[in-house]
């Protein structure tokens, strides 16, 4: 009872920053929300292994990622095509709104590691060691990845290049 009881505590105070991880890995809301679902479900298994490890967000965020690219990589293999287009959002007027969505556009363009990558090392806030470990690959293709994601976003989304003088 105390390992259900740590793992609700846990998820009550970390629901927030793990749903902005996964809305940004994602793109799409209800997506972020599977993923978010999907993540607990398969970490809620092991928390007693979990806790015992010291840090629950390292795992957490590594079982996020997998499960992330496995849904990606799950999706492409279902693509369906419609005549009609979806629905977009209307953006909204507010500034910070206006750069979230073109924040949101320039990752959608990325790979999912390279997105991946810049969500750990500049949304989470995570070392390039830690960011290495949560993807499970080394520090050199942290830096890797990280430098082509960056070059990627230069030349895809140019208009993100303002945002360095508000930020």
């Amino acid at each position: 009872m105390e390992a259900e009881e740590s793992f609700h505590a846990y998820v009550s105070g970390r629901l927030a920053a793990l749903s902005r991880m996964a809305y940004l890995l994602c793109g799409d809301r209800h997506t972020a929300e599977d993923l978010v679902q999907v993540t607990l479900v398969r970490v809620a298994r092991h928390w007693d292994r979990v806790v015992s490890g010291g840090d629950p967000d390292r795992y957490v965020r590594r079982t996020m990622v997998s499960q992330h690219v496995s849904l990606w990589r799950r999706r492409w293999r279902h693509v369906q095509l419609s005549e009609q287009p979806p629905d977009r959002p209307v953006p909204d007027s507010a500034d910070a709104v206006t750069t979230a969505l073109a924040v949101q556009a320039a990752l959608a363009k990325l790979a999912p590691r390279q997105r991946a990558v810049l969500v750990l090392r500049y949304f989470e806030d995570l070392t390039e060691i830690e960011t290495a470990e949560t993807m499970r690959c080394s520090v050199s293709t942290v830096k890797s990845q990280t430098r082509d994601a960056l070059a990627a976003l230069r030349a895809r989304a140019p208009e993100l290049a303002d945002l360095t003088e508000v930020l």
